[in-house]
């Protein structure tokens, strides 16, 4: 079985990437005793970064898990990607952690994505405390950093220690409770000694101002601090603990991770002031036959109910599915009910996750983080528990794909391997979608940016052996008539014996956009028998399908026939299918065709300062911004933009807003293209036929 809840920490690891998360897990474990050496990211030796993919980038791309004991706790580790590209993976994996370890590079400070991923913490309402990292690298500065925090970040950050040296120099920390001073050798082990002496003062300083923080956790701790008492630091210790679980501050802390400075003492408080799994909220969930909400407490005895933020695929191993348990308990072996998918599946092995390697776990309770291979339907986002007591968790909504590409085979024969082997990547990678568009005949692969595509493309080709190329997708144009005309479809061919003959007489007209393609018969006194009208509506529509203008599908016009004449012998349906197709080729020609094309909806979040360029940039894509508004400190544009000039506009955005821009766009509707832009278009269409 698992340990007691209340001995249990999953910690979560937040940061951008390189400011030394998997670093850090790697320190952690080797003091743990659980790896023997510290591996290093540039050398493709970590414990958490073992995908090849990762190994390429020097960086994580996917969250890791992994265990260790730490003075009679158990800490789940769970290493989540600081790249933008995998946010998705790191925002759906923070639903098993119950705390944050948020790593700050003492060299480079705030980015972009450690805001970002702050605010993924807020959502969820995760306590969490700070490590400033790097402190031994050239430039770093603890105080400016911590500034920086100050200014950044709620609720209010607090110093726990004062790093011991700088830069090359860097040699320990202070701990400001204990008011003890931990020196570190080269093997990482550390020295209990007294504060050096041209540090006492600030100490002393730093101190006060920790304790008036920490006691206001604490209302009788505050008054026992006002009336001058002197406060213990098991006091201490536990207004802290309680502090930081209500997030009343977050706790900084100093170290290096690669030089396993500090890594120990923020151990001690992870087991010592983070929270577990029974400090937190009960579960909040719905009944799936009432809707009516349900909470779970993290309660061993409790129905169970679990929640997966994981899948992983192999074309060998099968599908790993990683979950947390909120309640109840699990066995080694046996089944459970997935309550959005309304079925039971059976496993045969439950087990832990260590890195890349698995290994069987007799057990499982509230807080464990598991998992089980081979399930046939269960995904990531799906809800596991006791079919008896049912219970349906809200997932978090997957962040909105940012870049398109259209793929096509690199190898002849792999066209149809590509959609299949994709969608078994996309169990694995919720942030990824792919659509089969009919009308441009490709396959659509959409990600965060141009790195996780790219980042999929080489995983299809190591996991599955498809090769793609990345092309720029087809922009979906539509055809439409402006003028309402009447022609006439004739079709009579005589080649010996039954000859073929078709007669029809339309009426074309415009419709409102978006209103599609309306037929009406019209026909009197049986000049076109009844069961030759249907072909002429065919006809009009295999025409329309293939346009007058560029070859795409016109849309949105009223076809009325209501006059023709046919042959009792000839006349076939075959005869009037023709005859329609003709009638709409000749009155497309003279209803005045234009060209119309996809416009989006385009929603932009940025700080305010980059708004005038955005605005600039918005309109030279031919943009109309509907308005703007206030977002705390961002603001919101909403615009439409045709689809055509915003292909490419990820990586522009992030270049103008130095990544702190994001978007969202959805399709809107279709507009006429401008007469100068859709001769280039129809142009580029004549050639392409040639």
């Amino acid at each position: 079985m698992s340990e007691k809840v209340e001995s249990i920490r999953n910690i979560a690891l937040v940061s951008h990437g390189g400011a030394g998360k998997t670093s850090l897990a790697e320190a952690m474990l080797f003091d743990a005793g659980v790896i023997n050496r510290i591996g290093r990211i540039e050398d493709g030796n970590t414990a958490l970064d073992f995908e090849p993919e990762e190994v390429k980038r020097t960086s994580s791309i996917s969250t890791g898990f992994h265990q260790l004991s730490w003075k009679k706790h158990g800490i789940s580790l769970i290493d989540t990607p600081g790249d933008q590209n995998f946010f998705s993976d790191t925002k759906t994996c923070l639903q098993a952690a119950d705390a944050a370890l948020v790593v700050i590079d003492a060299v480079d400070g705030i980015k972009v994505q450690t805001e970002q991923g702050w605010e993924f913490l807020d959502e969820f309402g995760l306590p969490r405390a700070i490590l400033i990292n790097k402190l031994d690298r050239e430039r770093a500065d603890f105080a400016r950093t911590f500034a920086e925090i100050k200014e950044m970040f709620a609720p209010k950050p607090i110093i726990l220690q004062l790093p011991i040296g700088a830069e090359s120099g860097f040699k320990g920390v202070v701990d400001l409770i204990s008011q003890k001073a931990y020196l570190y050798g080269p093997d990482g082990k550390a020295k209990a000694a007294d504060i050096p002496a041209e540090m006492k003062e600030e100490a002393a300083a730093e101190r006060e101002t920790l304790i008036e923080n920490i006691a206001e956790a604490d209302d009788a701790l505050v008054e026992r601090y006002l009336e001058g008492e002197t406060l213990s630091e098991e006091d201490l210790r536990n207004a802290l603990r309680k502090g930081t679980i209500a997030r009343t501050f977050v706790p900084v802390l100093c170290g290096s991770a690669t030089a396993n400075i500090g890594i120990d003492q923020l151990m001690d408080f992870v087991v010592g002031s983070l929270p577990s799994p029974a400090d937190r909220r009960p579960k909040t969930g719905k009944d799936p036959a009432t809707g009516a909400e349900i909470e779970r407490a993290p309660d061993p005895a409790a129905p169970f109910s679990a929640l997966v933020v994981k899948t992983i695929t192999d074309p060998y191993a099968g599908r790993l599915t990683i979950f947390r348990v909120f309640s109840g308990t699990l066995a080694g072996d046996g089944s459970f009910y997935n309550s959005k998918k309304e079925i039971r599946e059976r496993y045969s092995q439950l087990l832990v996750i260590l890195g890349k390697e698995q290994k069987p776990a007799g057990g499982a309770g509230p807080g464990s983080i598991v998992a089980v291979a081979k399930l046939k339907e269960t995904g990531t986002g799906d809800t596991l528990c006791d079919e008896a007591a049912k219970i349906l968790f809200t997932p978090v909504e997957p962040i909105p794909t940012l870049i398109s590409y259209a793929l096509s085979a690199k190898n002849k024969g792999d066209e149809d391997k590509i959609f299949t082997s994709l969608t078994r990547l996309l169990e694995e990678d919720g942030s990824l979608r792919i659509e089969r568009l009919a009308e441009t005949k490709e396959i659509i692969l959409h990600g965060q940016g141009q790195i996780h595509i790219e980042t999929t493309i080489d995983r299809l080709k190591r996991k599955f052996n498809v090769e793609v190329q990345l092309n720029i997708p087809k922009v979906p144009y539509r055809e439409t008539i402006k003028k309402k005309v009447r022609v006439q479809g004739r079709h009579k061919k005589q080649t010996g014996g039954h000859g073929q003959f078709g007669d029809c007489w339309v009426q074309f007209e415009p419709q409102p956009r978006s209103k599609g393609f309306e037929y009406v018969d019209a026909i009197v006194g049986g000049s076109i028998p009844r069961q030759y009208i249907p072909a002429v509506e065919k006809g009009i529509v295999e025409s329309a399908q293939r346009g007058v203008l560029a070859g795409f599908p016109c849309v949105d016009f009223k076809a009325t026939v209501d006059d023709g004449s046919y042959h009792a012998v000839d006349s076939s349906e075959m005869a009037f299918k023709i005859a329609g197709s003709l009638a709409f080729r000749k009155a497309a020609e003279q209803a005045d065709p234009v060209l119309l094309e996809p416009v989006m909806k385009v929603t932009v979040i940025a700080p305010d300062e980059f708004m005038g360029d955005i605005m600039g940039d918005l309109n030279s894509r031919r943009g109309r911004v509907l308005g703007m508004e206030n977002a705390g400190k961002n603001q919101v544009i909403n615009a439409y933009v045709p689809m055509s000039e915003f292909q490419t506009y990820a990586p522009d955005l992030r270049s103008m807003t130095g990544g702190r821009g994001i978007y969202r766009m959805e399709f809107s509707h279709y507009d006429e293209v401008p007469s100068h832009i859709a001769q280039k278009i129809i142009e580029a269409a004549a050639k392409a036929k040639e």
